[in-house]
Parts: structure tokens; C-alpha cells; sequence
């Protein structure tokens, strides 16, 4: 992520374990909240997700905890989805060292991520079975994610501002050239359905097999070129926090990217996930996850305090409380009955969950605390 400007130039981007170390030492530390939501619609059953938000790195530690949320999409029938589902995140936590700290555990990720993956497909393929599997694995710790992905279940990210970013690659040798070139190196050979008469149809695949996708778990019958070893990515979040959209193939066949990001901006993500796959009749699943800090606020309660002026109430759309579904016009005390949540009106780009007074005070009574209106500040209750 660039810095900010200096005499009209850039500050060079910084790593992202400097971004993490920062984070780690307590440069805003502060873990952010994570939401999710699941959807599905498959006509022959073989799409599968997995959905872990409270996982403990450190058995009985609360800080050690981390979020993980998946999509397989079978082929050829349902056992390597199933299989990954239920053994994948297993093998990777076996492939992390035990007893180190958060920051190793984050450097460690990646390549335990690859390890998780290579021996899930080891392990399925010992039983004989012919089936497949695209795999699309997101951990959640912190502000940080990681995702590790094998054929074209996609993850893309949306942050406050509307930047949306792809964190996975797909595997498909339609378009993929590298992955089309690796496979023709190895020895495999890429073309297309061959008809009587020699006429030629639908999508590259790879020969013997003719699997259209260069990586997977399982499809022990279509020999070595087709590998099991992930994409991964690691990034660090935005202070604003940002939603994660993990989907399968038939989402992204239907929707691009930034028309799946906007259709759902200003939605809860239960809401969001039904609404990526149910009004288009898409078959697949969809797995929406909100990672954000709980203190957005706060910068925009200090203008209130200080008199600064906010749209007036004719022209503010409803807003829709996250936990209850329900509308609430606009009115003057708005901003300061949320303190810590942050406003996201339908017609805006998401920007995290809007909290009516009721849930709010709910959420409060739940965290021991209480809010002294005058001062706008959080007291904590005796």
C-alpha cells in the first residue's frame, strides 16, 4: 500500500510483513469484527462450503482465534469435495509449527496453506476414487487474510472506497496462458473436444482426461499435469475493513467482479449472499464475509461534537439496522445514538453495519458498556 504523497511523489510501498509487524505490535491492533453470510443453489449437489469463525490457533487461547471460510465445487461426483471439506484445514494446521507466536503463524500461512493442499490430494487419491474438486481456502486473522485457491472458485475483495480486488487466479486453460504452458511443457497436451470430421468444440482441456481446468484436489485419472498446489495470496486489510465475496465458478460465469461487489454494497452479509445467487438463478455457492473495525465512527462523532455540518434529513435515504432488518428514517440524534457502528445507507458503498438505538444498546449491554451522551465517549460500566 503507498504512503502518502511528499512533494509530489509516492512514498514507496511497504511490505506487507512490515504492515503486519506494525499491526502486531499494536499499531491498530485491535481485532476487527467479522459477519458472514452462505447461500446455494446447485442442481447436481456437488458444490460444498465450509464456514469456521471461531477457530483457536492456541486451544483455550480467545486471542489466538482466527476465521476460516471455503467453497469447493465437485466434478465428476461429490467425494473430493467432501473429502477436502471435512480434511483440508486439518492438514494445514498439522503443517504449522506448534508454539509460535501470531506473527511467525501469519509468515507460516502461505506455506502451510500449500502443504494443506498437496496432502489432502495425496490422501484422497490413495482411495481410489476419480473425482474432483476446485478449492478456494480464506483465513481470516485480524486485518489480515489469506487466501489459496486451485481451479475457478473465485475471491475477490471490496473495500470502503470501492476498490475491488481479485485474490485468487483461475485455473481455467481457456484463459489462463501460463497455466496452459505449464502443462504443455510437462509433457500434456491442450485442445479442444475433437468431433467426428475432426471439427473442434468447447473449452481447452487437458488431454488424457479432458479436464478443462489445470489444478485441483483429486481427478486421479487425468494424470500428473493436473497439480494440487494453490495460488495463495496474502493481504492486509484497510483500517476501514472490507468484504470478502468467495463464490464458485457458476457466479462468476454469470456476474464480472465489480457487478457482484456492487449489487449487494449497503446488505448484511446473509443478505448479500442470497442476493449474488438467487434473483440471477445462478447455480452455486456464495460465501460473504464483512471483516470491520468497530470504532468507524468515531472520527465522525468528534465533527458532530465539534458542529460540522451532515446532509440534512430530506435528503438521506433509510437506514437498515444490521441485526434486525429494519428500516429507520433519518433523524437528528442518528449519529449520535450509533456510536461505533457505522452508517451504511442502501445507495452507498458498503461501509459496514448500521446499528439501530434498540440492538445498539443491546450490543453495549453485552460488552459492559454504557455511553455518556453528553461527552459521545464510551464509559465503561462499573
Amino acid at each position: 500500500m503507498a504512503g502518502a504523497a511528499t512533494d509530489g511523489k509516492l512514498s514507496p510501498a511497504l511490505p506487507l510483513a512490515t504492515l503486519i509487524g506494525r499491526e502486531l505490535r499494536g499499531d491498530g491492533s485491535e481485532r476487527p469484527l467479522v459477519r458472514y453470510g452462505h447461500s446455494g443453489f446447485a442442481k447436481r449437489g456437488e458444490d460444498y462450503f465450509l464456514v469456521k469463525p471461531d477457530c483457536l490457533r492456541v486451544p483455550g487461547d480467545p486471542s489466538s482465534a482466527f476465521s476460516v471460510f471455503a467453497v469447493f465445487d465437485g466434478h465428476n461426483g461429490v467425494s473430493a469435495a467432501v473429502f477436502s471439506k471435512e480434511k483440508l484445514l486439518e492438514h494445514v494446521m498439522s503443517a504449522v509449527p506448534q508454539g509460535i507466536s501470531r506473527e511467525d503463524w501469519l509468515q507460516a500461512l502461505p506455506r502451510a496453506l500449500v502443504a494443506g493442499f498437496v496432502k489432502t490430494d495425496i490422501d484422497f487419491q490413495r482411495k481410489g476414487e476419480t473425482s474432483g474438486t476446485t478449492a478456494t481456502l480464506v483465513v481470516v486473522d485480524g486485518f489480515t487474510v489469506t487466501v489459496a485457491s486451485v481451479g475457478d472458485s473465485r475471491c475477490i475483495l471490496d473495500t470502503q472506497g470501492g476498490e475491488v480486488s481479485l485474490l485468487t487466479v483461475d485455473h481455467r486453460l481457456e484463459e489462463n496462458v501460463e497455466e496452459r504452458e505449464r502443462v504443455t511443457a510437462s509433457g500434456g497436451e491442450v485442445s479442444r473436444l475433437n468431433l467426428c470430421g475432426g471439427q473442434e468444440v468447447g473449452p481447452l482441456r487437458c488431454w488424457p482426461g479432458g479436464l478443462c481446468l489445470s489444478r485441483s484436489i483429486g481427478d486421479t485419472d487425468v494424470g500428473e499435469f493436473i497439480v494440487p498446489i494453490p495460488h495463495v495470496k496474502q493481504v492486509k486489510l484497510p483500517n476501514t475493513g472490507g468484504r470478502l465475496i468467495i463464490a464458485s465458478d457458476g457466479i462468476w460465469d454469470a456476474l464480472s467482479s465489480e457487478t457482484a461487489a456492487q449489487s449487494c454494497r449497503g446488505l448484511p452479509a446473509e443478505l448479500a449472499a442470497k442476493l449474488v445467487v438467487k434473483p440471477f438463478s445462478i447455480c452455486g455457492f456464495s460465501v460473504v464475509v464483512d471483516s470491520f473495525p468497530d470504532t468507524l465512527l468515531a472520527e465522525c462523532l468528534w465533527l458532530v461534537k465539534l458542529g460540522r455540518n451532515f446532509p440534512s434529513k430530506a435528503n438521506l435515504p433509510p437506514f437498515r439496522c444490521a441485526v434486525c432488518q429494519v428500516d429507520q428514517e433519518p433523524f437528528d440524534g442518528l449519529m449520535t445514538d450509533n456510536v461505533g457502528g457505522c452508517c451504511s445507507a442502501p445507495s452507498t458503498p458498503w461501509g459496514g453495519p448500521y446499528l439501530c438505538s434498540d440492538c445498539r444498546k443491546k450490543k453495549d449491554a453485552m460488552e459492559g458498556e454504557s455511553t455518556d451522551r453528553k461527552s459521545l465517549v464510551p464509559v465503561h460500566a462499573n
